[in-house]
């Protein structure tokens, strides 16, 4: 899986950084105030740029980069504006603004005293990430305008302020010309190493989880196959987690025939996976539900084939749920979790499920197929009822690439959050707002549940375009006991946005990881 960057704290040490060969960034509190005992050549560089247009429009998070400085040995020298005054939101953006840039070789990161030096961190590692497995030429620097990544071009001051020499804001060098072997690390320079180091340990752990989610939704559905998907998160047995994978035969046996029936137009084999961290007491554990559709063509209801590439994200929900688990896991989370993921993919064939078909569910009850593009609620309805039977939660949040039509109500911003209690509900959307992940609750009610009665069985799949999202999450409700805490979050719009974020680049976001953990954190955690 990719890694976040290497990141390591050090006391500061002002001496070596005119003489350090790679990046040198400046964590500033103040425009008009630069760290105390600064070389002379850094502290003129600085000066100069800070005076220039690009320099006085520098905001919280913002970066200002400075190619080449003279006098110094970096290639680069990165003013970061953050007073200490900054939200964590505003020191994960600064951060972000380094790792958006981090190129190749050695970054020198001077934070000094700064309160938020660890959030800066967190921001690098999200922001560095780089999914480039299958690129098989190195890649060409970007030439659109560096603003939306939190740099101002020193170009792009004005007519009225030269471009100074020693200041003009670049790409990263290529890494054609990086050492042979060389590859981009961090260092953060801060008063108190040791205990930043600490602290950060939790936060690098659940950096690890984003990028496993990231690296799962972006994955080809010819590499990540329903197997491959098992077999990875098999492996993370290694770090702690109780992994069990249940085939065809055994799902067939539970009765999950509204999970198999999605999947019998594939030649990859339907799949449950289960992951259990006991980290906690005697408790009842939080399930976790994702929906992983590796593929989705929308089988005999085909999609149009502009845009089906894009399908491969379909198992978004399963790759927030296993990154999850990885990050507790990491971080030794003292709650009881489990994870469950229904892997199927959804193809025409000859043995396709129809729309027409009824199916019976693992429940019991009956539902008419009316589109098989509906498919993903099939997959969680078996998966949901079954974390209910075996493992009798204390509470059970699924989370889907399921609808088009919570992206026409909440575009690219906000994840869809249903619930049928609202402590949960709150919960959730706590700690989504903690950790600057957009979530909205939508409405559940009698009225949209009966959008989805039908004549022949128990209950249709899709009750149409009207109120597409909520349907679907009532169908889900149903398959939900009396009684049992449970929430719905449809990520189809926040999973693979179609531009980079303040925290990623270009692809997937990997929302979710962060939220979830923040929420076993302060809601399901033994003190």
């Amino acid at each position: 899986m990719t890694q976040p960057v290497e990141i390591n704290f050090t006391e500061v040490a002002l001496d070596k950084l005119a003489d350090h060969k790679g990046r040198v960034a400046l964590i500033m509190t103040d425009a008009s105030k630069l760290p105390g005992k600064l070389p002379r050549v850094i502290r003129d560089a600085a000066t100069r740029a800070l005076a220039s247009k690009a320099g006085r429009a520098l905001k919280p998070g913002q970066a200002l980069e400075l190619a080449f400085p003279a006098g110094m040995a970096a290639d680069a020298l990165i003013l970061v504006m953050l007073p200490n005054s900054a939200t964590q939101a505003e020191a994960r953006r600064a951060g972000a603004a380094l790792g958006a840039k981090l190129g190749t070789g050695h970054t020198l990161v001077l934070a000094g005293s700064h309160k938020q030096a660890g959030q800066i961190a967190f921001g690098l590692a999200l922001r560095g990430y780089d999914f480039s497995v299958y690129k098989t030429k190195p890649a060409t620097p970007d030439a659109a305008p560096a603003q939306a990544e939190g740099l101002i071009p020193e170009q792009q001051a004005g007519q009225d302020d030269a471009v100074l020499g020693d200041a003009q804001a670049t790409e990263a060098p290529d890494s054609a010309d990086a050492p042979i072997g060389d590859k981009a690390r961090v260092t953060v320079m801060v008063k108190d190493p040791e205990a930043l180091a600490k602290s950060a340990q939790d936060a690098a752990a659940v950096a690890e989880g984003v990028f496993f989610t990231r690296d799962l939704v972006n994955e080809p559905a010819n590499v990540l196959t329903t197997t491959d998907f098992a077999d990875r998160l098999l492996a993370m047995q290694e770090i702690g987690l109780e992994v069990e994978v249940l085939d065809e035969d055994q799902l067939a046996k539970l009765g999950m025939r509204a999970l198999l029936a999605v999947g019998q137009g594939s030649e990859s084999p339907s799949k449950v996976v289960v992951m259990r961290w006991n980290g906690g007491g005697d408790e009842a554990p939080l399930a976790l539900v994702g929906k992983g559709v590796v593929f989705d063509t929308g089988g005999i209801s085909i999609k149009p084939g502009a845009g089906m590439e894009e399908m491969t994200m379909d198992m978004g929900g399963a790759g927030v749920v296993a990154g999850t688990m990885r990050a507790l896991a990491l971080r030794r989370a003292k709650a009881n979790v489990v994870g469950l993921v229904g892997l199927v993919e959804n193809m025409p064939d000859g043995r396709a499920y129809r729309p027409g078909d009824i199916l019976k569910s693992m429940k019991g009850d009956t539902i008419e197929v009316v589109n098989t593009d509906a498919e993903g609620r099939l997959v969680l309805a078996d998966v949901l009822w079954y974390a209910q039977e075996t493992y009798r939660p204390r509470a059970m949040i699924d989370l889907a690439t399921l609808t088009g039509a919570v992206i026409i109500a909440l575009g690219h911003d906000n994840a869809g959050v249903f619930s049928n209690d609202d402590m949960l509900a709150g919960q959730i959307l706590s700690a989504a707002k903690a950790e600057g992940e957009g979530a909205w609750r939508l409405p559940l009610g009698a009225a949209y549940d009966g959008l989805i009665n039908c004549r022949l069985a128990d209950m249709k799949n899709s009750g149409g375009r009207a109120a597409g999202s909520i349907t679907a999450a009532q169908f889900l409700q149903r398959f939900v006991k009396e009684g049992q805490p449970w929430a719905h979050i449809d990520i189809a719009g926040v999973a693979l946005p179609p531009g980079g974020t303040d925290l990623a680049p270009k692809g997937a976001s990997g929302w979710g990881v962060m939220t979830l953990d923040r929420l076993v954190r302060d809601g399901f955690e033994d003190a």
